[in-house]
């Protein structure tokens, strides 16, 4: 258990944060657990064959048997807007020491296997190579639909954090994490963390959403920057979905039926690239739609990064029902 000890300025400095490297890096949990995630496994059978011509050897072994990997693999991301190149130039920078600590701190438990010992510049030199190959090879491809998801999630918990505060942000961002006036505390499966208190101290809370994590984990340096609690993105169950609700008879009816798909989708945030991923047709097909139901003050939007987010309003909702 660990518990977060917050003060005003600390619930004032509480941000929002994702990061390209921490999807390459925990998006290799599903491949070495497969058991573990089974709502990724339609994207690890689709791109097995290209992860299989990787640096395998590697990939295969960052995550410890007891799920575990070393903390410098996942460097603080500084806001929403870095790219995978951003973020692997910072982790090139990682001092060497830290690099064999971290490894060391991982396999702690149990033998460190040989193709993580030796230099450890040589090292952090070869995992950043099979990161960009790996990120080419199955990220990328699927990077607009997976950033459309964790935008939206942004989204939805600054919504939750303007409108009900830090009580309504914590109570759902996920089953480890609970809120009481001043406090977060987030309960670790038993036997991997010894319990402890953090006192946040004027630094804020990061709260960064993954795709590829079944529960929220934290990153705690006492000195450092702020704590950060990475936790399970919303609508991670149904990136790899491709076909879209139909909407219902009525209100295809009167809005049509494209547009009556659109608003029963739009019931959480999503882009127009999302969208006609989704829907199997081009961007330009689904923009004239989506400007005309916020015309009509159906759909919100807003804008998240570098992409803009459309959601039902209460109008739209109402609708809909």
């Amino acid at each position: 258990m660990y518990e977060f000890r917050l003060g005003v300025q600390d619930l004032a400095e509480t941000s929002f944060g994702m990061s390209p490297l921490f999807e390459l890096v925990f998006s290799l949990r599903p491949r070495v657990f497969p058991g573990k995630h089974p709502e990724h496994l339609p994207w690890v059978r689709e791109t097995a064959a290209a992860y299989a011509r990787l640096d395998t050897d590697l990939l295969d072994v960052l995550h410890a048997p007891h799920g575990w990997i070393p903390d410098f693999l996942t460097p603080r991301p500084s806001g929403i807007g870095n790219e995978i190149a951003d973020d692997l130039a910072v982790l090139r920078e990682t001092p060497p020491g830290i690099v064999r600590h971290d490894i060391t701190a991982a396999y702690r438990h149990v033998p460190v296997p040989p193709v993580l010992s030796g230099d450890p510049s040589a090292l952090l030199d070869r995992i950043c190579t099979a990161f960009e190959a790996y990120w080419d090879a199955c990220v990328e491809p699927y990077w607009t639909r997976m950033r459309a998801v964790l935008e939206a999630d942004l989204v939805h918990r600054a919504r939750r954090l303007t409108f009900g505060g830090a009580a309504a942000l914590f109570a759902e961002l996920d089953d480890r994490i609970t809120w009481t006036p001043g406090l977060v505390r987030l309960a670790v499966p038993s036997g991997l963390a010894p319990e402890r208190a953090v006192d946040v101290a004027g630094r804020g809370l990061v709260l960064v959403p993954c795709l590829f994590l079944r529960g929220a984990i934290t990153m705690i340096d006492e000195k450092g920057p702020p704590p950060l609690i990475c936790y399970p993105a919303r609508g991670r169950g149904a990136i790899w979905e491709h076909a879209a609700p139909a909407g219902p008879a009525a209100l295809a009816g009167i809005v049509g039926a494209r547009r009556a798909e659109l608003l029963v989708m739009l019931a959480a945030p999503a882009s127009t690239t999302d969208l006609a991923r989704r829907l199997g047709v081009t961007p330009g097909a689904i923009s004239h739609h989506l400007t005309a139901l916020h015309a009509g003050g159906l759909l919100n939007r807003t804008r998240a990064g570098r992409s803009v987010l459309y959601m039902r309003s209460p109008l739209g909702d109402s609708l809909v029902r």
